[in-house]
């Protein structure tokens, strides 16, 4: 299988890393490559202790992208089981459903677990997710043993060790549990807009920055911290006064365009009207003017009619 992919390509080196580490399959869960395709694996789970799903061995199919581990991968199941529908990709935080959540430092480990751990979970109507009661889940446990996988060959059988009690078998149910509550919690944060890392399985997690593979950290608990930070976002935000589009700061360029634009329209209005105001006047005054001129130029004539007349009667005077 080696020959066939480029060996310097991250996803292979990561996917080669992973066949090795489950190679061995656990009384829990195992999971291997196609001997034809290194980007589609085939694994089995067993159903969790003290639930519906108890005594059932489920199998399916991860469909990795050719990104990964910088993007999640597809999750389906090939048994029914009465929580996640049959040949159909399922919605989890650590599927492809919800890139946004999924981080690199996840595993095809950590997907197995996240899977047993989100069975006994409501399916609240996400994609692939069944509500069947428990009558149904258990019976559906019980026929799961028999089922057998004509893709790869698996037989539910013996697809697994035996379970046992010991501190391994328990410590893989609580990491399964830990690991959905985590992803769940992870999820309901992202969605208000804080980010939640979670480095390794056996590593907890804080609302702090993206930590590196392998770095190792404490649990907190982050309820009250994040309660307290919601207050203060909104204390905050209730404190700082309103910002106005009148500071160009706070402007987009097409904005204070705008505003350029609708102050130079403003100004060239304003100075057409005290262009247009003077005029007015000097239309006022010619009136006036023409008036006063027809009327000296009435008695102009006036007195000139009068001179002409005396002129008129003195010379008929004389000649008499």
């Amino acid at each position: 299988m080696e020959t066939r992919y480029n060996l310097k390509s991250p996803a292979v080196k990561r996917l080669m890393k992973e066949a090795a580490e489950l190679k061995d399959p656990t009384d829990h869960y195992h999971a291997q490559p196609l001997e034809d395709n290194l980007f589609e694996w085939h694994f089995t789970v067993r159903g969790p202790p003290d639930s519906d799903f108890d005594g059932g061995v489920y199998h399916g199919r991860i469909v990795l992208p050719p990104e990964y581990p910088m993007k999640p991968p597809s999750i389906i199941l090939l048994t029914a089981n009465g929580r996640f529908e049959v040949g159909k990709k399922i919605c989890l935080s650590i599927s492809g459903h919800h890139p946004e959540t999924w981080q690199p430092s996840w595993s095809i480990r950590t997907a197995l677990l996240a899977i047993i751990g989100f069975m006994p979970t409501k399916g609240e109507g996400a994609i692939g997710s069944l509500d069947y009661s428990p009558e149904e889940r258990r019976a559906l446990a019980k026929k799961s043993q028999d089922f057998c996988c004509e893709g790869c060959g698996s037989a539910m059988k013996i697809a697994l060790l035996p379970l046992s009690s010991g501190s391994d078998s328990s410590q893989a149910d609580q990491e399964a549990k830990e690991l959905a509550r985590q992803i769940s919690f992870k999820a309901e944060v992202n969605s208000s807009g804080k980010s939640i890392t979670v480095p390794d399985l056996k590593h907890s997690f804080s609302l702090s920055e993206p930590q590196q593979e392998g770095t190792p950290s404490t649990f907190q608990d982050t309820t009250a911290s994040t309660s307290y930070d919601a207050q203060n976002i909104a204390a905050t935000s209730l404190q700082e006064p309103p910002q106005t589009l009148s500071k160009n700061t706070s402007m987009s360029p097409r904005q204070r365009r705008a505003q350029q634009q609708s102050q130079r329209r403003t100004s060239s209005s304003s100075s057409d009207v005290q262009v247009q105001q003077p005029r007015a006047n000097p239309n006022t005054d010619h009136i006036g003017s023409a008036i006063l001129i027809v009327i000296l130029t009435l008695a102009l004539a006036a007195l000139i009619f009068r001179r002409i007349y005396l002129a008129n009667e003195y010379i008929f005077d004389f000649e008499l």
